[in-house]
């Protein structure tokens, strides 16, 4: 516990002249924290800039998020992934609305029961919109803490983050708490690094960190190897009509719940197998083109992906499950996975 007292003070004059500007720092209301910590989640920093921008255009307020309608906040979190995320937040939303007039509420169990919020999300918001001081420890500030303090254990353990959450909990100064916070998830995104080599010469903390001194910084931190993804072979297609290009919905439970999606199916068929499907769906095809494989990883489920661009006449009814969308309808309004996007890449620039 002492050497994390010792921390505190080059933490955060490093902090003062190193932090990056960011949108959320620059005005860290609540709904605002709130949003970027969730659109953060997988995320790198520069990538999710403009889709906060354009989230906070369009929905200003916890009030609006509650009441947007889906399919358009599907399309705002289109290329972010992880959907139930946003789903969640606007649960949540729905509740500040019904329990808190609409205003996040200052306490830290309170906005810990809300839906989608975990520690860490509900320490960020707590500590960095209101200056409660309570932890917010992420993948950043586990492997710092592992370094400097050359713990062995597993970060992927439930029972050693709560073990971090106390200990950082015991030092955070009660007039800098989002302050300190900040500086420790900082410190592990541009200098305490999780790929490549940290960047010890540049650290705040060299002179106290215990694996520099023993030099096995680089060892740390230890964690669990995830599990082998499970590989699903699938045939995209692109059934064009005109200007027109068919979708369908995901169902309401899954993966991509709820989603618009390119028309796709099990395993890898050839040309033959998918004019016949075509044909099965009362649709005439004029030509059919092979498309580039494209491969997407979730976190569990790895998609290998081969595609075909199908161009059909123009159907007198649209298939069942299906309907054929224009190209700049699809772009205002459809939300349809990154997992396609190699194939709707080729719609949008096939016309």
């Amino acid at each position: 516990m002492e050497l994390l007292e010792e921390i505190v003070e080059p933490l955060l004059s490093w902090y003062d002249i190193h932090a990056r500007k960011l949108p959320w720092r620059e005005n860290p209301e609540p709904y605002r924290v709130w949003v970027s910590e969730i659109m953060l989640q997988q995320t790198r920093v520069e990538a999710v800039k403009p889709y906060f921008a354009r989230f906070m255009k369009e929905l200003p307020t916890i009030g609006h998020l509650a009441k947007v309608p889906e399919d358009r906040l599907m399309k705002l979190w289109e290329g972010l992934g992880y959907y139930n995320r946003v789903r969640n937040m606007q649960k949540a939303a729905v509740k500040i609305v019904e329990e808190y007039q609409g205003e996040m509420p200052a306490d830290f169990d309170k906005i810990r029961e809300l839906p989608g919020i975990g520690s860490y999300t509900a320490g960020a918001i707590a500590s960095f919109a209101f200056g409660i001081p309570k932890p917010a420890v992420d993948g950043n500030v586990l492997r710092v803490l592992s370094r400097v303090l050359k713990s062995y254990e597993d970060i992927m353990k439930q029972s050693l983050r709560r073990k971090m959450e106390e200990q950082v909990e015991a030092v955070i100064p009660l007039e800098r708490a989002g302050d300190f916070n900040q500086s420790l998830i900082e410190l592990g995104a541009i200098v305490c690094v999780p790929n490549g080599a940290p960047k010890c010469g540049e650290c705040p903390l060299k002179s106290l960190c215990r694996a520099y001194e023993a030099g096995v910084a680089e060892e740390l931190p230890r964690k669990t190897p995830q599990k082998s993804r499970r590989i699903e072979d699938r045939t995209v297609l692109v059934l064009l009509s005109d200007n027109r290009a068919a979708l369908r919905k995901r169902p309401g439970k899954g993966l991509l719940a709820g989603l618009y999606e390119l028309p796709n199916l099990e395993g890898h068929l050839d040309r033959e197998e998918i004019l016949q499907y075509v044909r099965g769906l009362e649709l005439s095809p004029i030509r059919i083109q092979e498309l580039p494989q494209a491969k997407h990883v979730f976190s569990h489920i790895e998609w290998h992906m081969e595609g075909f661009a199908v161009k059909v006449e123009e159907p007198e009814q649209d298939p069942e499950g299906m309907f054929f969308v224009e190209k700049e309808e699809m772009e205002r309004r459809y939300s349809i996975p990154a997992a396609f996007g190699a194939y709707t890449e080729y719609f949008r620039h096939r016309f």
